[in-house]
C-alpha cells in the first residue's frame, strides 16, 4: 500500500484500516515485527489486558516516561493515548514513535487548549507552572516542570514554600496536592471524564455491601470520593497497595484496565470496579484507551504508521519541563 493511501486512511480514521487474515496469529506477528524492526512496546495500565500482556513494559505515566527515556530501540510503539506518545517523542526526537490510533486522545489534555491557558497564565505573571503530564505538547512548552500522580507531591515540594504556583490541567489532583502540601496553588479548571464519573452514593452502597473491602482511589477523582478512600494513589501506587495489604477484597476507583494487573499480581484477591454515574456501563472505562486493539497494533507496526510528529521548536521547549521532572524523580 502506498504511503499516500495510508495518509488518506489516517486522516479519515486515525488509524489504518485493512483486512487481516483471520488465521493470522497476531501475537506471534507482533513479536516478529518487534524483533525485525528493533521496536519496544510500551503499554499503559488502562488499555485492554491482551495489550498489556504483549508489551515489553507496562506502567503508569511516570514509569513509561522513564522507560521511553532509556530505551535503545529504534522505534517506540506506544499503546496508550496521544499525549503519552508525544512525551516519548519529545524525549526521543530522533526515534520513530508510533501509536495504534491517532484518535486515542485524552479528555483532560483537551480541557486545556494552549491559547486559553496562555491567557489564564498571563493573569499570574509571577507564578511558576506545574503541569500534569496528561496535557498536550503545546501546554508543556509553557510549563516549568511536568509531574505525574506518582511524583506530584515531590515535584510540588521541590519549589520553595513561598513560590507562587499554577497547577494544570487537573483541578481534582491540584486540590488534593494543595491539601497534602499546604500550598495554595492556582488551579486550571480541567478534569478527567473517567475519574469524575464515579457515583459517591453507589460507592457508599457498595462499601456497605462489602464491609470487608478496602476502598482505594486515584487522586484524579473528586474530593467526596477521595474522602471515602482508605488509600489514594497513582495507578502504580494502587497496584502496590493491593499487593501489600492484608485485605482480600478491594473496591477500586480508577480506570478499569488496572484490574488486569491487580488480578495477575493477586489471583487470590477480589477486585470490584467502583460504580460510575453512567447508566450504560457499570465501571469506569476510558473510551480513548479502549481505541487500542491487537489488530490496530499489528497494522501500525507493519506500516510504521500513524507516526507522532511534532515541530522541532515545540519539542525543544517542551523537553525542558519533562527533563526536569525526570531529574527530580531519580
Amino acid at each position: 500500500m502506498e504511503r499516500k493511501q495510508l495518509q488518506v486512511m489516517l486522516e479519515q480514521n486515525g488509524h489504518i484500516v485493512e483486512p487481516i487474515d483471520p488465521k493470522l496469529k497476531l501475537v506471534d506477528e507482533i513479536n516478529r515485527l518487534k524483533k525485525e524492526k528493533n521496536a519496544v512496546i510500551l503499554s499503559h495500565f488502562y488499555v485492554d489486558g491482551e495489550l498489556q500482556d504483549i508489551a515489553d513494559y507496562v506502567g503508569d505515566s511516570l514509569q513509561l516516561a522513564q522507560e521511553a527515556a532509556k530505551t535503545e530501540a529504534d522505534m517506540i510503539v506506544f499503546v496508550g493515548v496521544h499525549f503519552m506518545a508525544e512525551t516519548a517523542k519529545i524525549i526521543n526526537p530522533s526515534k520513530k514513535v508510533i501509536l495504534p490510533d491517532l484518535k486515542a486522545g485524552c479528555s483532560l489534555a483537551e480541557s486545556a487548549p494552549i491559547e486559553k491557558f496562555k491567557q489564564f497564565k498571563a493573569q499570574y505573571p509571577d507564578h511558576k507552572v506545574i503541569s500534569y503530564i496528561n496535557c498536550t505538547a503545546d501546554l508543556k512548552t509553557v510549563t516549568d516542570v511536568v509531574c505525574t500522580s506518582s511524583n506530584a507531591v515531590k515535584i510540588v515540594e521541590s519549589f520553595p514554600k513561598d513560590e507562587k504556583l499554577i497547577f494544570a490541567p487537573d483541578k481534582n489532583l491540584g486540590n488534593y496536592l494543595n491539601s497534602l502540601t499546604g500550598r495554595d496553588m492556582i488551579l486550571w479548571d480541567g478534569a478527567c471524564m473517567v475519574h469524575e464519573q464515579f457515583a459517591v452514593e453507589k460507592i457508599v452502597d457498595l462499601m456497605n455491601e462489602h464491609p470487608d473491602a478496602d476502598f482505594i482511589a486515584h487522586p484524579e477523582c473528586e474530593k467526596p470520593v477521595l474522602l471515602l478512600a482508605k488509600h489514594i494513589g497513582s495507578t502504580s501506587s494502587l497496584l502496590n497497595y493491593v499487593q501489600e495489604s492484608p485485605a482480600k477484597k478491594f473496591i477500586v476507583a480508577t480506570e478499569s484496565g488496572i484490574l488486569h494487573q491487580m488480578k495477575k499480581a493477586c489471583p487470590d484477591k477480589i477486585f470490584i470496579p467502583a460504580p460510575s454515574n453512567d447508566s450504560t456501563c457499570a465501571c469506569a472505562d476510558c473510551s480513548y484507551m479502549k481505541l487500542n486493539s491487537l489488530q490496530k497494533l499489528y497494522i501500525c507496526m507493519k506500516h510504521e504508521q500513524p507516526e507522532i510528529q511534532l515541530p522541532e521548536e515545540v519539542m525543544n521547549a517542551a523537553r525542558k519541563s519533562i527533563v526536569r521532572m525526570l531529574e527530580i524523580s531519580k
